[in-house]
């Protein structure tokens, strides 16, 4: 039966990739004769680590009453939108509208991936960041709008120029989409770079969204937010996640900030594709940010810790990695000796999953700029990912 063209241009998607290769190998190990490595998967930012005991037991507390099993208009979510108001005055001095500035969204990814359906027509011209995380390019792709890229790269520490995009390009865009820090490349970024941004978009008539779900995980320095520049109001909208800060990935928690026209479009567009999350979440969500305010610094030790291990272990592996100014992730070039092989990225990851048990996601699923790269996720124990490494040492030196 036929599909859309849309949909063929979205392809299998990394994730999904990843997927069936770990499937296909926890076949091959309940098969094998010989022993083979128990799975580590180190490809998804799914961590490990726990929500705060406030969330869960509000969430807990909420589920036995009726309106929790209910469907959840926008109306409803008015207690969720204040905490997030109160929050965002907190945490950047900003005043935020909780009627007309913020949305309650279905994990940062559903908003992202929406986004472009309220504000490009067919054809329109959006700029990404290449890397770029999955779902921006997909928003691009269903919005059937051009992609114009903005490659970063390693010896400039991943700051996009935006002087590399022609006055042509400038005069078409409609949308400029960033993330800082950035997902891959765990960059946390500067402010100053958001700065840029926003001007370049007042300038030239711009949307500009700012993906910022990890903005609370910044292991040196201030991460950026476009919440700080004070004419985020005029030009542009802001996606922030439970899922990093507060554990709370699988409960699909998030919510946008932004401009009124903005917030009023992508509302209009989510009445007709979904509801929003139950009561009883909303209130774990209310309770993470209200009751454990410092549980993402808690995070980040954890995670600095994990860091630094990881890093030493993989040098110590003989496979020499850049050390992240963010949390969960580490960004790590292809060894030389797969690339002499003529391994790119996607048959690297490959290759590793099949000969360690180690699963980590080729760059190449984040954009033409990710090639020759992997994501390592930081989402296991540090004694795991230490063995790990040496699973993946042993592995490469026999390459």
């Amino acid at each position: 039966m036929p599909v859309s063209e849309r949909l063929s241009r979205l392809g299998s998607g990394v994730f999904a990739r990843n997927d069936r290769r770990k499937e296909a190998y926890r076949q091959r190990r309940m098969e094998s004769a010989a022993p083979l490595p128990e799975l580590l998967d180190l490809s998804l930012g799914s961590t490990d680590l726990q929500p705060p005991p406030a969330a869960l037991e509000a969430i807990a507390a909420a589920l036995g009453r009726p309106e929790s099993a209910s469907y959840c208009l926008h109306a409803s979510t008015l207690p969720f939108r204040e905490a997030v108001a109160a929050w965002a005055e907190r945490r950047f001095g900003t005043r935020v509208d909780p009627e007309t500035e913020v949305l309650l969204l279905v994990g940062s990814q559903e908003g992202t991936a929406h986004l472009p359906l309220a504000v490009l027509d067919p054809g329109d011209a959006a700029l990404l960041l290449d890397p770029y995380y999955p779902s921006h390019m997909g928003g691009l792709h269903l919005a059937s709008a051009r992609p114009v890229l903005l490659p970063l790269q390693a010896d400039q520490g991943w700051r996009p120029v935006f002087e590399r995009v022609s006055d042509t390009d400038w005069q078409e865009l409609k949308l400029m989409v960033l993330g800082f820090p950035h997902n891959p490349t765990a960059t946390t970024g500067e402010q100053a770079w958001i700065d840029a941004a926003v001007e370049r978009a007042l300038r030239h008539d711009v949307v500009l969204a700012h993906d910022n779900p990890y903005v609370d995980l910044a292991l040196e320095g201030e991460a950026p937010a476009l919440l700080r520049n004070p004419a985020w109001g005029a030009c542009g909208i802001e996606f922030f996640s439970f899922s990093k800060s507060w554990c709370l990935g699988g409960y699909r928690l998030a919510f946008a900030i932004g401009a009124e026209w903005l917030i009023t479009a992508l509302r209009q567009l989510k009445g007709v594709v979904d509801f929003n999350q139950s009561l009883a979440l909303q209130a774990g969500a209310i309770a993470a940010i209200e009751q454990a305010p410092d549980w993402p610094a808690r995070l980040r030790e954890v995670y600095r810790d994990r860091r630094d291990r990881m890093s030493a272990a993989l040098d110590a592996a003989g496979w020499a990695v850049p050390r992240p100014s963010m949390a969960l992730y580490l960004w790590l070039p292809v060894p030389k000796a797969a690339r002499e092989r003529g391994l790119d990225s996607e048959a690297f990851a490959a290759a590793l999953l099949e000969g360690t048990g180690v699963c980590l996601t080729p760059g190449n699923g984040f954009g033409p700029g990710g090639e020759g790269w992997q994501r390592l996720a930081l989402v296991h124990p540090a004694d795991d990912l230490e063995a790990g490494a040496a699973r993946m040492g042993a592995w490469l030196a026999a390459l």
